[in-house]
């Protein structure tokens, strides 16, 4: 699929697309390697009509949930006033969330704002992952993944996963994902 920039299809991008990114950080290839994919992250386009915004909801190391600009992402990763390091994808439901759907899981997500990083979460799915360990614990802290899982079961998109723990390869395999754009 042909890289295409940012400019060309921000105007394209809808509320519900579903950003998946690889990047070449140390974190990233941590979270590649233990789930045997090529992504390292994931998160949901809230796309604002009436200021003319594109956002991203996600759940972010240190931070927490977050809607940051996707222009920012792209260009100024982590306020370090450079370019994201790595592949994005953005992908779309096929077919499509119903828009008043999407609106109840966008809304789950923007109430979910500040909750915290689940920074051990990804040592516990290592644990889970060497001793095959079944348990999936519920707590108010999130993996990127568990949010955009969480924000489409609002949505009415159930995604499967058969592993103790859903990854950002779970959510691109989903048979309903259609990728859309490469973006860098």
């Amino acid at each position: 699929m042909p890289t295409v920039p940012y400019h060309k299809i921000r105007d394209y991008l809808k509320t519900g697309d579903i950003v998946f990114c690889s990047g070449s950080y140390l974190f990233s290839g941590i979270i590649q390697k233990l789930t045997k994919s090529v992504w390292s992250h994931v998160a949901v386009i809230y796309k604002d009509e009436e200021l003319g915004r594109v956002l991203m909801l996600e759940a972010e190391p240190q931070i927490g949930i977050r809607l940051i600009p996707l222009s920012n992402y792209l260009k100024d990763y982590k306020g370090k006033k450079r370019s994201y390091k790595g592949q994005i994808v953005i992908a779309r439901l096929n077919p499509a969330a119903e828009a008043e759907k999407l609106k109840k899981g966008i809304s789950f997500g923007l109430d979910a704002l500040t909750r915290p990083y689940d920074n051990y979460e990804i040592f516990r799915i290592m644990v889970r992952i060497l001793f095959r360990i079944s348990k999936r614990e519920k707590n108010k802290s999130y993996i990127c993944s568990e949010l955009v899982r969480d924000i489409m079961a609002r949505a009415g998109v159930i995604i499967d996963y058969k592993d103790t723990y859903i990854s950002p390869e779970n959510i691109w395999t989903d048979h309903r994902i259609e990728c859309r754009y490469r973006m860098l």
